[in-house]
């Protein structure tokens, strides 16, 4: 059997391809509970790169190859916007925001005017111990996460961005800001929440829509 150089072309181009997000597939699986940065930002350079390859490439691969492409491109779009996207955020607020325990933020909220120290100094809990035994704050405002389930809406968000990027439907995007800027609007008072939201949102999308577009210019 003898092949054509355009489709010896055609199979260099749908191996680099699956061998890159195969690739970056495992970076951001291995940096999602301790995201590090130089394997985050070899992920995001084999990202650009091979969406600059099919950006000038002529080649198209096979829609049986693109399927899987898309799957893998799927897979790195929800679970590499994590790492990436909690990195970016670590780097942004210099560590001074808390992440909690149901994937929102941790925030003191402002103490009520006359529950100064002083008055608060020795209270009791309920068990009868000192408030400081229990790791409540003394004199200052209660501890409370907000914007839970980030973590969760973010791996929703990137699916649904990836898959409509792939799918040709780019003006979904401003569909899932709009839905979740209306569900985050009650907890967007806070300086820490407002900017949480924007630069998550943003590497999260950004993120996804990168993958997205590499696909989607493989394939069509």
């Amino acid at each position: 059997m003898v092949f054509s150089f355009e489709a010896i072309l055609i199979l260099i181009l749908s191996i680099f391809l699956f061998l890159v997000l195969a690739v970056v597939l495992t970076l951001v699986i291995v940096s999602r509970r301790a995201p590090s940065d130089p394997v985050l930002i070899t992920a995001a350079t084999l990202v650009i790169l091979a969406l600059l390859v099919v950006a000038v490439s002529p080649l198209k691969v096979p829609i049986l190859v693109g399927m899987v492409l898309a799957m893998l491109g799927t897979a790195v779009a929800a679970l590499g916007g994590d790492p990436i996207t909690r990195r970016i955020l670590a780097f942004a607020t210099h560590g001074s925001v808390r992440d909690g325990s149901s994937g929102g933020i941790l925030l003191r909220a402002p103490s009520a005017p006359g529950n100064g120290s002083d008055a608060a100094d020795g209270a009791d809990t309920a068990d009868g111990s000192d408030a400081s035994d229990h790791g409540i704050a003394v004199g200052e405002g209660a501890v409370r996460e907000v914007m839970r389930g980030g973590a969760t809406i973010g791996y929703l968000e990137r699916i649904a961005v990836v898959v409509a990027i792939i799918a040709g439907f780019p003006e979904a995007l401003a569909i899932v800001v709009a839905v979740k800027g209306v569900g985050r609007f009650s907890e967007l008072v806070a300086p820490e929440t407002r900017e949480r939201f924007i630069i998550g949102t943003m590497s999260s999308l950004l993120w996804a829509c990168l993958v997205g577009a590499l696909v989607r210019l493989a394939i069509w």
